[in-house]
């Protein structure tokens, strides 16, 4: 029996108090978020902002795909419920992250001198570097976020991600007080990768959890995390790494890049930003709701289309005034743009929904697919002979309706094969 056995849980489905618990701490991640963002642009011109704003999304794209860490040992604790971990096949997801985390530090470092030229411009090798450092921390961090949602430690994980945010904004303020420039934002994008150990050794009940194993040997383990972190690899690329996309199908992007990179990061925050952060809340609902999967993605998407309707207008008449307002005279965009940003992040965010309900179907491979088929629509579409804001928008919009397609025909078949 496995020394954290009492951990598994044993409960009902996701409460609202969880729920409300981690939009709580969220909501606090999304300000810091917001305040790491202004800092940087009150600080760096908009050309070099579009330098912080690459790393920035860069981080996001591989943190991103170590978020198949949290999604897989999310599930794998979640459907142990009320049972017992005996016998000699078992494995501890805290250790396979440690061996993913250090692996995936070291095929960036050495896989650098390939890329590394076309993705960051100034400040080239310590983008390297925080970027590989930052990636190993954050496998545990999302690992440890996961075994916290299998076993309803909502509290904890929320600690967790606001331990994070706020150790990004304090660095940030730091380098704006101090006149750190660039670099100084580098290492705030980084900071937090930390911040699990801190709740390690500040809680009990998350060494407890973090100590949980699971049913399968380590190698069973790995290749279903295998196939969630490619997979959100595929959807990183769209939802946090795409000012990385940008900057591969457009070159040098410059100030009229920053401003856009700007605007769709702050468009698409508003439901992003939670639904990202709650992927634990979501799996485990998916998880709950096995027998209904389809029907359980509509109440969640009913409030995302509901988000998106008071938001697209609202980024139209009040967006130009606020970037101007918050950011400064460089800072300018129409409201139609910031409007059409807006819709575009409600097509994300409905992508994003239909794949965590895939990944709690464990339709990895449908997963992958439509993320995978997102991606290289947009990809296919920012390539068309169109100005930089026009392409965006046509990308945003249209690509993640190809992977919506393919997750809600996979869950329709799943459904009618069980």
């Amino acid at each position: 029996m496995t020394d954290a056995s009492a951990a598994v849980p044993a409960r009902g489905p996701v409460t609202r108090g969880s729920v409300t618990r981690v939009g709580i701490a969220t909501a606090c991640s999304a300000l810091c978020g917001y305040a790491v963002l202004y800092l940087a642009a009150r600080d760096l011109e908009p050309a070099g902002f579009s330098l912080f704003g690459v790393f920035w999304g860069a981080f996001g794209l591989v943190s991103g795909a170590a978020n198949g860490l949290l999604q897989e040992s999310t599930r794998e604790v979640r459907a142990l419920r009320g049972q017992i971990v005996t016998g000699p096949e078992r494995t501890r997801p805290m250790r396979v992250a440690a061996v993913v985390g250090v692996a995936a530090a070291g095929v960036i470092v050495l896989s650098s001198p390939l890329w590394s030229a076309q993705v960051f411009g100034e400040s080239r090798w310590l983008s390297v570097v925080l970027l590989s450092i930052g990636l190993a921390g954050f496998c545990l961090h999302a690992t440890l976020l996961g075994m916290l949602a299998g076993v309803d430690r909502w509290t904890q994980y929320g600690s967790l991600m606001v331990t994070d945010a706020a150790i990004r904004v304090a660095v940030a303020a730091a380098a704006f007080v101090l006149g750190w420039g660039l670099a100084g934002f580098l290492w705030a994008t980084v900071a937090g990768c930390l911040a699990w150990l801190i709740l390690l050794v500040a809680s009990p009940t998350a060494r407890a959890a973090a100590r949980l194993a699971t049913a399968g040997s380590p190698r069973t383990f790995l290749t279903g995390t295998l196939h969630s972190v490619a997979a959100a690899g595929a959807s990183a690329v769209l939802v946090m790494g795409f000012p990385v996309l940008l900057k591969a199908t457009s070159g040098e992007l410059g100030a009229a890049g920053g401003v856009v990179i700007l605007a769709v990061t702050l468009t698409r925050a508003p439901l992003l930003v939670p639904l990202t952060a709650m992927q634990g809340n979501l799996i485990a609902h998916f998880v709950d709701q096995r027998h209904r999967r389809l029907r359980a993605l509509v109440a969640p998407a009913g409030l995302v289309v509901a988000v998106g309707a008071v938001g697209v207008p609202a980024a139209w008449l009040a967006g130009p005034w606020l970037l101007r307002t918050a950011f400064g005279a460089d800072y300018q965009a129409p409201g139609v743009l910031l409007a059409w940003f807006t819709a575009g992040a409600v097509s994300l965010a409905l992508l994003t929904l239909t794949g965590a309900a895939t990944v709690a179907a464990a339709l990895h491979r449908a997963y992958a697919a439509g993320w995978v088929g997102a991606t290289l629509a947009a990809v296919a579409l920012l390539l068309l002979p169109l100005d930089l804001e026009t392409r965006t928008v046509v990308a945003l919009l249209c690509g993640p309706m190809v992977g919506i397609a393919v997750h809600l025909y996979a869950l329709s078949v799943h459904r009618a094969g069980r």
